[in-house]
């Protein structure tokens, strides 16, 4: 069964849909079932991927509103194993109109336990906020992972979301785990960089990953090819960086299986 993943920062350009875009195809070619599902109205996961969210007849705001099932709404990718549940601007009303339906956090995962069965990983792409739509995706994740830019403040934003996850275990999913920090768009040659990197490694010893996601051109570049890194520059750094970050995330699972 699936193992769901929330990547989540209440912040904005910290790499959020360019993990989740990347992460998915890296592990995608590592021969497992992936869903990537786009919980962010801007709809940059789905852009990514080459879908154009205005051409879409469903999305997961369909989903969301019980207007349809997740099957109808999933989209397929240059990746045999990889399907795409997209978003558009719909997206900005359903938190509106959620508010007073009955079971408004939980929505989200009620949809995705009908597949769960079907996929290794399923990556949430979450909105920069720390709204109903980020809410539903800790109440179906499994684990939380966030991506955190290298810069001033860095441990601020982590902390915001870090007490949100505690409060999500304590009202409606006790089970949700924290995977841990990326670090991303780091610059080698900054010193600001390398500080940020220490403290956050200092707070959270065992949650940062090793593997560090640089600043690359090829990843800024490869959105607007509607393709993820590993298909536009399979050699850049970018690429190479996802790459190790899904072997990381797969030891991580078969050590936690091997403990359980």
């Amino acid at each position: 069964m699936g193992k769901i993943i929330a990547i989540a920062n209440q912040k904005g350009g910290v790499g959020k849909t360019t993990t989740a875009v990347n992460l998915g195809a890296s592990l995608a070619v590592a021969t497992k079932r992936i869903l990537i599902v786009d919980m962010d109205p801007q709809g940059n996961s789905t852009t990514g991927f080459g879908v154009d969210p205005r051409a879409l007849n469903k999305s997961i705001y369909d989903v969301m509103l019980e207007n349809c099932f997740v099957t109808e709404a999933l989209c397929a990718t240059e990746m045999a194993s990889l399907y795409l549940l997209p978003a558009n601007r719909d997206l900005v009303s359903a938190e509106i109109q959620m508010i007073e339906m009955e079971n408004r956090v939980g929505r989200l995962k009620q949809a995705l336990d009908t597949v769960k069965y079907r996929f290794d990983y399923i990556l949430l792409d979450c909105p920069p906020s720390l709204g109903l739509l980020t809410l539903n995706a800790m109440v179906a994740a499994d684990s939380l992972l966030v991506p955190l830019q290298c810069e001033y403040y860095a441990l601020e934003g982590l902390s915001a979301v870090l007490d949100t996850m505690k409060r999500v275990q304590t009202s409606y999913n006790p089970h949700l785990r924290f995977e841990g920090v990326v670090l991303c768009m780091y610059d080698g040659r900054s010193n600001l960089s390398a500080q940020v990197a220490d403290d956050v490694r200092g707070h959270f010893p065992e949650e940062v990953f090793q593997t560090v996601i640089p600043r690359n051109v090829r990843l800024s570049e490869s959105p607007s090819h509607g393709r993820p890194a590993l298909l536009y520059d399979a050699r850049s750094t970018g690429a190479r960086s996802y790459l190790s970050l899904a072997a990381e995330l797969m030891s991580r699972k078969e050590r936690s299986h091997a403990e359980e």
